[in-house]
Protein backbone atom coordinates (compact mmCIF):
# COMPACT_ATOMS: atom_id res chain seq x y z
CA UNK A 1 0.00 0.00 0.00
CA UNK A 2 1.30 3.58 -0.66
CA UNK A 3 2.00 5.50 1.89
CA UNK A 4 0.47 8.82 0.58
CA UNK A 5 -3.12 6.31 0.72
CA UNK A 6 -3.26 6.62 4.50
CA UNK A 7 -4.11 10.10 5.11
CA UNK A 8 -7.56 9.87 2.75
CA UNK A 9 -8.24 6.37 4.70
CA UNK A 10 -7.99 8.05 8.28
CA UNK A 11 -10.30 10.92 7.53
CA UNK A 12 -12.76 8.76 5.57
CA UNK A 13 -12.79 6.80 9.10
CA UNK A 14 -12.89 9.99 10.91
CA UNK A 15 -16.30 10.94 9.16
CA UNK A 16 -17.45 7.70 9.29
CA UNK A 17 -17.13 7.66 12.81
CA UNK A 18 -18.65 11.56 13.37
CA UNK A 19 -21.63 9.54 11.74
CA UNK A 20 -22.10 7.47 13.78
CA UNK A 21 -21.71 9.57 17.07
CA UNK A 22 -24.66 12.04 15.24
CA UNK A 23 -26.59 9.10 14.85
CA UNK A 24 -26.25 8.27 18.36
CA UNK A 25 -26.97 11.80 19.68
CA UNK A 26 -30.18 11.73 17.55
CA UNK A 27 -30.77 8.79 19.10
CA UNK A 28 -30.42 9.76 22.78
CA UNK A 29 -32.50 12.85 21.71
CA UNK A 30 -35.50 10.94 20.85
CA UNK A 31 -35.36 8.69 23.37
CA UNK A 32 -35.15 11.27 25.77
CA UNK A 33 -38.53 13.20 24.27
CA UNK A 34 -40.32 10.56 24.14
CA UNK A 35 -39.91 9.80 27.98
CA UNK A 36 -40.61 13.24 28.47
CA UNK A 37 -44.04 12.84 26.97
CA UNK A 38 -44.68 10.01 28.10
CA UNK A 39 -44.15 10.78 31.51
CA UNK A 40 -45.76 14.39 31.23
CA UNK A 41 -48.82 12.12 30.64
CA UNK A 42 -50.03 9.16 32.21
CA UNK A 43 -53.66 10.05 33.38
CA UNK A 44 -54.35 9.28 29.09
CA UNK A 45 -54.26 6.11 29.83
CA UNK A 46 -56.46 5.73 33.23
CA UNK A 47 -59.52 6.43 31.62
CA UNK A 48 -59.33 3.65 29.01
CA UNK A 49 -58.15 1.40 30.93
CA UNK A 50 -61.44 2.24 33.16
CA UNK A 51 -63.69 2.25 30.31
CA UNK A 52 -62.47 -1.62 29.92
CA UNK A 53 -62.92 -2.42 33.00
CA UNK A 54 -66.69 -1.29 33.26
CA UNK A 55 -66.80 -2.91 29.89
CA UNK A 56 -65.87 -6.39 31.40
CA UNK A 57 -67.66 -5.96 34.33
CA UNK A 58 -70.78 -5.63 32.55
CA UNK A 59 -70.04 -8.68 30.08
CA UNK A 60 -69.46 -10.99 33.24
CA UNK A 61 -73.16 -9.53 34.66
CA UNK A 62 -74.92 -9.79 31.51
CA UNK A 63 -73.78 -13.04 31.47
CA UNK A 64 -74.69 -13.72 35.00
CA UNK A 65 -71.40 -14.84 36.50
CA UNK A 66 -71.46 -12.21 38.76
CA UNK A 67 -74.89 -11.01 40.89
CA UNK A 68 -76.07 -7.51 41.06
CA UNK A 69 -74.85 -6.69 44.39
CA UNK A 70 -71.50 -7.67 43.21
CA UNK A 71 -71.62 -6.21 40.41
CA UNK A 72 -73.01 -2.84 41.97
CA UNK A 73 -70.05 -2.25 44.41
CA UNK A 74 -67.54 -3.31 41.59
CA UNK A 75 -68.64 -0.61 39.33
CA UNK A 76 -68.94 1.71 42.50
CA UNK A 77 -65.16 1.21 43.26
CA UNK A 78 -64.56 1.30 39.65
CA UNK A 79 -66.77 4.83 39.36
CA UNK A 80 -64.70 6.21 42.68
CA UNK A 81 -61.11 6.45 41.41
Amino acid sequence: MNNDMLPHMGSGIAWMGGGVVLLLWIALLASACWLVIRAASPTRLIPVRVDRARDLLAERYARGEISTEEYLTRLTHLTSR
